[in-house]
């Protein structure tokens, strides 16, 4: 898969780099091409930004440098064009498969109090929201998406990993345990000694059940 991020603080990429997603760029599994929208401005003092028609507090992102950009990256529009905005569609597990389907996903990381619209009219597919909150950019956001999305790229995480974690199943996960047997008085549960798959399966799916119906009965709704 490959991905483009168009931001105006490429920096903030950077733990995208690492971990379990920076292994799989390092292996060809997936690409991430960071871009930096200040680099296609034709404003001399590279500004991106300027005061909102009607007035308003704060500054709007402008059209010319987000489009150029976006003409530099994908000028046959091949990808998936993604705004992160709290006024999107909201992000869940049905998305994060969604997406693995495509081979191109562009995110642009807006700041400020937004974008200019034509920008979006013109160029952007759809907008993304992560939840019902406003951070100061799109970066945030837009690692979020782009670290679930690329689990589920073959060969970057265990297929049995992924069939077993939130929201798979419609439910929350059970609880996990690893060595000792016993820490701070608290032990593992005997049935997960027992080596009786069956009855391993049945209490982890009744732990499940229990810690959806307490942290988001709303899954159980649906």
């Amino acid at each position: 898969m490959k991905i483009d991020v168009l931001t105006l603080f490429p920096e903030m990429m950077a733990p995208l780099f690492s971990s379990v997603i920076g292994r799989a760029l390092e292996s060809g599994k997936a690409e991430i091409r960071v871009t930096d929208i200040r680099d296609y401005t034709e404003d001399k003092h590279k500004k991106c930004d300027d005061t909102p028609f009607g007035g308003g507090a704060g500054m709007v992102m402008t059209a010319q440098p987000i489009a150029s950009a976006i003409e530099a990256v994908d000028p046959e529009h091949r990808a998936r064009r993604i705004y992160l905005s709290p006024k999107g569609r909201v992000f869940n597990q049905g998305v994060v498969k969604e997406y693995a389907k495509e081979e191109h996903l562009l995110f642009l990381c807006g700041h400020y109090e937004g974008v200019d619209q034509r920008a979006i009219d013109l160029f952007i597919d759809e907008e993304l929201s992560i939840g019902d909150f406003i951070l100061t950019g799109g970066e945030i956001p837009a690692m979020a998406v782009i670290d679930a999305v690329l689990r589920y790229v073959d060969g970057i995480i265990n297929g049995e990993s992924l069939a077993e974690e939130s929201f798979n199943d419609g439910l929350l996960e059970y609880p996990h345990y690893t060595k000792p047997r016993e820490f701070r008085g608290l032990s593992v549960p005997e049935v997960l000694l027992s080596g009786n798959h069956k009855e391993i399966d049945e209490w982890r799916r009744k732990k499940a059940l229990e810690i959806t119906e307490k942290n988001r009965p709303d899954l159980l709704g649906r």
